[in-house]
C-alpha cells in the first residue's frame, strides 16, 4: 500500500527518532565546512507534522532481526472450500464491553475504499468496512463476509457464498450486488481511483471499464443475493489475497449516490466500527457498529486526536493510551525502577521498506550508471548507526526481512566511493554542466527543515561525487498526488505490504505497465519474470522468479532501498488489553478492551 507516512502503522503516534538525534552528531559524519552543503536549496514548508520517516520511527529497539522464516506463507497453490467459524456475538453484558481508546493520528487522505492508496487511510477504512475475505492476526487469509468459497475451472473461477447475517451499519442486508456495484464503481474512470487497476484488473471485463469502454464487467457475476462469482484472466495464486484490499469491499449504492463527492462524511459501512464524528485537523471518533455480523467490538469508541502534539508528553499526561518510544526516553522507560516501565511492550518489525525512487525518464536519472554511482556513494551502515543509533537496519533489497520471498543472498551495491566516482565519469552526466539542470528530491513533510537522513545522503553525494541536490518537502496528500501522476524527478518514500506475497512489491511496483510504477522503470526481463510468476503455481519456483527479478531491479537501481524496520518498543496503558502490534495494516481495534 501503499505509501506510508503521516500516521503510524499501528494507530499509535510514533516519536521521530532521527529528529531526536543531536545535530552535533551530523558534524561527526561530515567534514568541517561541508555541513552547509546539506541544506543548499532545501525548500521549507510551513506548518507542522511528522516527516516521511514516521513509519520507521515506530521501531525503537536495539536488536537487529535475524534472517529467518516469519511463519507467514507466500500465497499458496490453488485451493478452495474454506469454511468460516460460526459467529460468536456475545451479549453486551460481557465485562469486556465498554470504554474508550485514545490515540494520536493524522487526517487520512481519503475514507473512500476505492481510493485508498496509503496506510493512513487504510487503517481507518479497514475499521469501517469489511470484504469477502480478510487477513487475520497471523496474516493468513480467512473468511469475512463470505462464508465459503470455491475455486474451479483450473483456478480462474471463484464462487463466494455470503453470510446470511451480514449487513451494513444501518441494518441493510449485504448482497452480492453490493460487491459488484462497489468494484465496478472503483474501476470507473469517473471515480479516479489510482488503485483499481492494481487490485481488480485480473477480473475479466474490469480493464474495459478502466479504459472507459464499458460500465459493467462480465467477470463479476451476481448469481443470486448471496452468491457472487468472479472469472479472472488466468490462474493466479495471489488473487484471493487481492480481495482483502478495500477496492473489493461492498458499498451501499444509495449511501454513495446520495452523498455525492462527500459521501464519506457519513459513510454506511460494514466493519466493526462506524464513523461517529470527524472534525478535520481536530479529532475523529469511531463508534461500535452494533449491526456488525461477527462478534461486536468491545470498545464503545476510539478517539483519534488529529490536532498533533508531543506524543510522549501526551502519554504521560494521560491524554493518549499508547505511543512509540524515542531515543531521548529509551533509557528511562527501560529502567525497571521507573513506574512507566510497566507499560513497555515490544513491537515487531514492519513489512515496509524506506527508499529513494527515481523517475528514470528524466535526466540525469535516465542513465543507469548515474543511478549506480549514487547508490555506491551512500554509506547506509553509517546512516543506520550514526543517524538512527542502530534503530533501523540498512536495506539491501526491495522485500523486507521475514517477508515471504525475502532473499538474504541478494547481490547489493555497497558503499564504494571510488567505484561511485568511476561510474559517474562513465555516465552521460559526469559534471554539473552535463546535467544542465537542478536535481530535486521530494519528500513528504510539513516541518521546517528536511529530515536529517536525507540531508546526510545529500552531503555524501556532494562529498563523494560533487553532485548537489535540493530537498523539497510537501504535504502528504500532495506528495501522493504528484507521485501517482509521475510529476516527481526523485522522491523519498516508503512502501508497506498489502498482503504477504512478493507480487505486491515486485510486480505492482516495477512491471513496466503497472500504474504504481512511479519511476517509469522498464526492463523487459523483469516484465518476463513477473509475468511468468503471475500464473506459476509452484511456490518455490514462483519465489525464485521474484528473487531473480528483484536482483535485476537492484542492479538497475530502479529503487535505492535505504532502511528497514527493526524490533521496536512502545508504551501502552495497563488498562488497555489485547492491542495487537502487527507488521502490516489490518483491522485491530475490534479486539481491544478496556479494564477500568
Amino acid at each position: 500500500m501503499n505509501q506510508y507516512g503521516g500516521v503510524a502503522r499501528y494507530g499509535y503516534a510514533p516519536v521521530n527518532k532521527q529528529q531526536e538525534v543531536s545535530r552535533r552528531m551530523l558534524r561527526k559524519l561530515i567534514a568541517p565546512g561541508l555541513l552547509a552543503l546539506v541544506l543548499v536549496g532545501a525548500v521549507a514548508c510551513g506548518g507542522g507534522g511528522d516527516s516521511e520517516e514516521s513509519a520507521p520511527s515506530e521501531s525503537d529497539a536495539a536488536a537487529e532481526p535475524t534472517v529467518e522464516s516469519s511463519g507467514i506463507d507466500i500465497s499458496p497453490a490453488l485451493g478452495g472450500n474454506p469454511t468460516a467459524e460460526p459467529s460468536t456475538n456475545p451479549a453486551t453484558g460481557d465485562d469486556k464491553f465498554g470504554g474508550k481508546l485514545r490515540v494520536l493520528g493524522g487526517d487520512p487522505p481519503t475514507l473512500d475504499p476505492a481510493l485508498v492508496s496509503d496506510t493512513s487511510s487504510a487503517r481507518i477504512v479497514l475499521e469501517l468496512f469489511s470484504g469477502l475475505v480478510r487477513l487475520d492476526n497471523n496474516l493468513q487469509i480467512v473468511p469475512d463476509i463470505a462464508e465459503t468459497w470455491d475455486i474451479s475451472e483450473g483456478g480462474t473461477v471463484y464462487t463466494f457464498t455470503l453470510r446470511d447475517d451480514a449487513q451494513f451499519s444501518d441494518g441493510t442486508p449485504i448482497s452480492a450486488k453490493d460487491f459488484k456495484y462497489a468494484m465496478e464503481r472503483a474501476a470507473n474512470p469517473d471515480t479516479e481511483s489510482t488503485v483499481a487497476e492494481l487490485y481488480l484488473a485480473d477480473i475479466i471485463g474490469v480493464p474495459e471499464i478502466i479504459e472507459g469502454d464499458a460500465l459493467t464487467a462480465s467477470g463479476i457475476e451476481v448469481v443470486d443475493d448471496k452468491t457472487l462469482r468472479f472469472t479472472i484472466d488466468a490462474p493466479k495464486a495471489y488473487f484471493l489475497a487481492k480481495l482483502t484490499y478495500p477496492t473489493a469491499f461492498p458499498l451501499l449504492q444509495s449511501n454513495v449516490e446520495a452523498g455525492g463527492r462527500t459521501w464519506t462524511d457519513n459513510p454506511i459501512g460494514s466493519g466493526p466500527f462506524t464513523l461517529d464524528e470527524y472534525r478535520i485537523g481536530e479529532r475523529m471518533i469511531l463508534g461500535r457498529n452494533d449491526n456488525y455480523y461477527d462478534r461486536l467490538a468491545y470498545l464503545d469508541t476510539v478517539e483519534i486526536n488529529l490536532a498533533g502534539g508531543v506524543a510522549m508528553a501526551m502519554y504521560e499526561a494521560d491524554e493518549i493510551d499508547l505511543t512509540g518510544v524515542g531515543l531521548a526516553d529509551l533509557d528511562r522507560v527501560q529502567d525497571p525502577s521507573n513506574a512507566i516501565n510497566r507499560d513497555l511492550v515490544s513491537v515487531p518489525p514492519g513489512f515496509s521498506t524506506s527508499y529513494l525512487g527515481f523517475n528514470v525518464d528524466e535526466a540525469p536519472f535516465n542513465d543507469v550508471k548515474f543511478r549506480q554511482a549514487l547508490a555506491h556513494a551512500i554509506d547506509k551502515d553509517l546512516i543506520a548507526e550514526q543517524v538512527f543509533a542502530g534503530l533501523v537496519r540498512p536495506a539491501d533489497g526491495v522485500l523486507p526481512p521475514l517477508f515471504p520471498g525475502f532473499n538474504d543472498g541478494l547481490q547489493t551495491l555497497d558503499f564504494d566511493p571510488e567505484k561511485a566516482q568511476q561510474l559517474l565519469e562513465e555516465s552521460s552526466y559526469p559534471t554539473l554542466s552535463d546535467r544542465d539542470r537542478r536535481i530535486v528530491i521530494t519528500t513528504q513533510g510539513t516541518g521546517g527543515s528536511p529530515s536529517l537522513s536525507i540531508e546526510v545522503m545529500a552531503d555524501m553525494w556532494a562529498q563523494n561525487l560533487g553532485v548537489e541536490v535540493e530537498i523539497q518537502q510537501v504535504e502528504f496528500a500532495t506528495y501522493l498526488q504528484d507521485l501517482y501522476r509521475n510529476r516527481l524527478q526523485a522522491f523519498f518514500g516508503g512502501w508497506e505490504a498489502d498482503y504477504p506475497d512478493p507480487q505486491d512489491w515486485i510486480d505492482i511496483l516495477f512491471h513496466s505497465e503497472s500504474p504504481r510504477n512511479d519511476g517509469n522503470y522498464s526492463n523487459p526481463e523483469v516484465d518476463r519474470l513477473v509475468e511468468q510468476a503471475r500464473t506459476e503455481q509452484d511456490v518455490v519456483l514462483r519465489t525464485e522468479l521474484y528473487q531473480e527479478a528483484e536482483q535485476l531491479i537492484i542492479n538497475d537501481v530502479a529503487w535505492l532501498p535505504v532502511w528497514w524496520d527493526t524490533q521496536g518498543l512502545a508504551l501502552i496503558k495497563e488498562r488497555v488489553n489485547d492491542y495487537n502490534f502487527l507488521p502490516m495494516t489490518i483491522e485491530i481495534f475490534k479486539d481491544v478492551w478496556i479494564e477500568e
